[in-house]
Order: C-alpha cells, then sequence, then structure tokens
C-alpha cells in the first residue's frame, strides 16, 4: 500500500453516509446474519494438518469468548496471522465464509484494527489485501461480495493506500458486477464504491476505468430507488474535488440527474440530488464552469421543479437550504443568460429542442461565427449528434442548425464538410421520419449551389405543399 499523508473528512454528515444503515435490507447481510450462527469444527482442520496449533489455539478462543476486542488488542500479530492462514488453507465455502464474516465484524466494530491486518502484512511483505482480492473471483456470490467488502474497508479505514495495480483490479470488479444484469449483490458493491469515494486519492482513478460512465449508464436506465441513491451518492462524493466537479457535466450529469429528479417520490435521492447541483455550482474554482452548470440546470428544467418543492414542506434543513441556494443561483443566471450561452449549452447537452434561439434569424446572424470557436466545438458536437443520436427531434434541430450556419457563415459549407457534416445530412433524406426528412432537405439545399430546382420538388413532394411552395424556395435559392 502506498502512504498518504493527508487524509481529510471533507464530507458533511448525511444520515445516509452510515454505510451500514440499510443493512437489514442487504441480502449480503441477511445471509451473514445466517452464517455467524455457524459452528466450524476447527479440531478437524488440526488433525487433518490444515491448519497449525497457533492458529487453532487462536480461533478457537476467539470463537467462545466475549471480550473479542480486548483478546485482539492483547494478541495482534497472531490474530492476522490466524485470520490469514484459515483463508490460505481452508477450501471449505462454508468456513470461508465464518472467517469473512468475522473479519467484516472485528472491522466494522472497530475502523482502527485494519492496522492490525497492515502490520503484519507489512512485517511479511505482503499486499494487506492479497487474499481478499484473490476471493473477488470465488464462484460463491457471498465469499466475493464479502470480500470486497472488506477490501473497501481496508481502502478507506486505513492510514495508508491500496496499491493501483490493485485498485485498477478492484475497481474493474466493482464496474463489472455494477453491469451485471440481476446482481442480487447490487446494493452491497455500491456500499463499497461508496466507501472508497469518501478518499480523494481513489475518485481520479476511477474515472480512469470509465467509472462515471457507468454509473450514469446505470441511472438512466430502471433501478430502484436505494440504488439511484447509492450511486448518486457516489457522484456526489466525487464532486467535492474541485476538478472533479468542473469536469462532471462533460458525461451529461445534470440532464440524467434533473430526470430523476423530476421522478423521484423519495426524500433522500431529491436531497443527494440537490446536493451534487449545489456542488457543481460552489466547488469548481473556474466561474465560467459554475456558469455553465447553471445555465445545464436551467434548461434541463430545474427551476421549474425547485418551485414545485417551495410549495412542499421538508422536515430536513439541508433540502431547504439547496432549493433556496440553487434557486437564487440559477435565476441569477436566467438574467445573465445570452441566447448564445443558452444555445450552447444545449448544443452541449445533446438535448436539442426547438427553444426559440434555433428559429431567430437575428440569432444566427449575429452568432453563426461563434460555432468556430474552440476549433468549431459546437460544431463538432452538432456532426456528433447527426451522426449518433436516435431521436428524431434532435436530428430534426440538428440539421436545421447546420443548414443555418451554413447561411450565416461565408465558408460555412466547407467547414460543414470538413467535418463530415454534409454527408451525415445527406444520409437523414432517407430517414424514417417524416420531420427529419424535411429538416434534412432544408438544410441539404443550404448546402448545394445546384440541382436546387430538384430539391425544391422533393421537399413539394415531402410535404404535400403548393407548386407556389416550389417556387419560393427554388426563387430563394
Amino acid at each position: 500500500m502506498t502512504k498518504t499523508a493527508n487524509m481529510k473528512e471533507i464530507l458533511p454528515a448525511f444520515p445516509e453516509e452510515n454505510i451500514d444503515m440499510f443493512a437489514a435490507t442487504s441480502v449480503l447481510q441477511q445471509q451473514a446474519a445466517e452464517i455467524r450462527n455457524l459452528n466450524p469444527n476447527w479440531s478437524s482442520y488440526l488433525q487433518s494438518q490444515m491448519i497449525s496449533q497457533d492458529v487453532f489455539d487462536f480461533i478457537s478462543a476467539y470463537d467462545v469468548t466475549d471480550t473479542k476486542g480486548q483478546f485482539l488488542n492483547d494478541n495482534r500479530q497472531q490474530s492476522a496471522k490466524a485470520f490469514f492462514s484459515l483463508l490460505e488453507h481452508i477450501s471449505k465455502e462454508s468456513t470461508i465464509q465464518y472467517v469473512l464474516v468475522l473479519i467484516d465484524d472485528l472491522l466494522t466494530e472497530d475502523r482502527s484494527r485494519v492496522e492490525i491486518f497492515h502490520e503484519y502484512a507489512l512485517k511479511k511483505n505482503e499486499p494487506v489485501c492479497g487474499n481478499f482480492l484473490n476471493l473477488l473471483n470465488a464462484a460463491d456470490g457471498f465469499i466475493n461480495n464479502m470480500s470486497a467488502r472488506i477490501i473497501a474497508k481496508f481502502a478507506c479505514y486505513s492510514t495508508d493506500l491500496i496499491n493501483q495495480t490493485d485498485l485498477q483490479f478492484y475497481l474493474n470488479w466493482i464496474k463489472e458486477q455494477l453491469l451485471s444484469a440481476n446482481n442480487e449483490y447490487m446494493q452491497s458493491v455500491a456500499r463499497c464504491l461508496q466507501m472508497l469515494l469518501r478518499r480523494d486519492e481513489y475518485r481520479t482513478a476511477f474515472i480512469s476505468v470509465d467509472g462515471i460512465s457507468t454509473l450514469l449508464s446505470i441511472l438512466s436506465g430502471r433501478v430502484n430507488f436505494q440504488i439511484q441513491y447509492q450511486l448518486i451518492f457516489c457522484v456526489w462524493v466525487m464532486t467535492f474535488n474541485p476538478r472533479l466537479a468542473e469536469r462532471m457535466n462533460k458525461f451529461n450529469v445534470i440532464p440524467i440527474l434533473a430526470d430523476i429528479l423530476s421522478d423521484s417520490v423519495k426524500e433522500k435521492v431529491t436531497r443527494i440530488i440537490l446536493a451534487v447541483f449545489r456542488n457543481l455550482i460552489e466547488k469548481p474554482e473556474d466561474n465560467t464552469t459554475s456558469k455553465e452548470h447553471c445555465i445545464a440546470m436551467v434548461q434541463s428544467k430545474v427551476l421549474k421543479q425547485l418551485s414545485i418543492f417551495e410549495q412542499r414542506k421538508f422536515d430536513d434543513e439541508d433540502i431547504v437550504e439547496d432549493i433556496q441556494f440553487l434557486n437564487e443561483r440559477l435565476q441569477a443566471s436566467v438574467q445573465d443568460l445570452s441566447s448564445f450561452d443558452e444555445y450552447a449549452t444545449e448544443v452541449k447537452s445533446g438535448r436539442l429542442e426547438w427553444s426559440p434561439v434555433h428559429r431567430s434569424a437575428q440569432f444566427w446572424r449575429e452568432n453563426a461565427s461563434r460555432l468556430n470557436e474552440r476549433n468549431y466545438e459546437l460544431l463538432r458536437i452538432l456532426v456528433h449528434l447527426l451522426e449518433t443520436s436516435r431521436d428524431p427531434l434532435v436530428l430534426s434541430v440538428a440539421s436545421f442548425d447546420v443548414g443555418e450556419y451554413v447561411r450565416h457563415y461565408p465558408r460555412g459549407k466547407h467547414i460543414i464538410e470538413q467535418l463530415g457534416g454534409k454527408q451525415l445530412v445527406m444520409q437523414l433524406l432517407s430517414h424514417d421520419d417524416a420531420n427529419v426528412r424535411y429538416e434534412a432537405l432544408l438544410a441539404v439545399q443550404k448546402l448545394m449551389v445546384h440541382n436546387w430546382e430538384y430539391l425544391g420538388r422533393q421537399l413539394e413532394k415531402e410535404q404535400g405543399t403548393s407548386t407556389d411552395r416550389t417556387t419560393a424556395l427554388t426563387g430563394k435559392a
């Protein structure tokens, strides 16, 4: 493990932050309650020479003592040796389950006991998590999930960090488990991640394994409110890092959480989302990013939801304060909002709709050239949406915008062609949706300098309009 010099608890005390608060509802904990009642025959392991005499003496005494804490303190070196030896030399699943429950219980009772294991591992020059990482591949679901829970405690409670190789392996295991369909241990896996991400040192590593995208892909689907809460908690914890808070909405976190906020009926889910939104405004050191986050929230209809919340009575003072804070900041951002700010944030969200700026000729006259900023950032997003979106509304609006950019910026045709936009718009001429075909025809008309009469006839056929409309279109061309 790697040494960390400065470990600060920077998180406010959410009641749900108690990692074991919902233990009674966890499949893992329900099974653990049954496993605690097992009575392994340690004598048989001694007789078959699977364990040594000193390991037998320790575990036999530990099982029957009523003062386990004092017993551990009096036998620090022997306790870690015994537990590790049992995991290494016993293969019977029920006994491994029992040993894992004993270890988890002693760590839950006193966090500082992680150092008992760390001291022993350091003396042996072995990674403290080694045995537990190996058990992540066990066939038994209880064994690998209880091992994962213990690893999370070593990672979170110790003064030292897990080494990078073990951390990458562990994070990838968590990611795979979260994405596993019908995983009955989902709640326990999410709990491990909640614990791990309390330490800032692990947050960047989680992003490096595509962790944020994984969380948001799950949250975009249908999951129960408990999993919703736990995964959003993980997002919230990461927003305490200013650098990560600045990057967070690049993963589209604001629109996704805004959708959950409007649908949620659980107060704790409401509260954690509001807390995320507040951090996305407060934590970034770049004021421009905070402003962009405010605009994204406005465009995701968060203000409307806040007005609904103001009519409700919340007993939780944090919710009331966050509603007031967000209301003030979002209202202020609306007043300062330029039409281009609004447009840019909408494009970056990927959720295009027929908001007023799209249809405003004045907007395009004044701002078409600004789509060239930051190496054509907004144009590249529009082209990406034309290529990847399956939403007819998004495709229609993106096609229209490409056409307006070309119409109002002299070199627009060449730039769109270079970015691959022309070919994508042409492909939409055969789209299943009539509105998409219509907007694609209009955009193609603006992109082409010949054959407009033919395109005008196609447009007339598509819309069922009169010959006069076709003449008007071709005359305008």
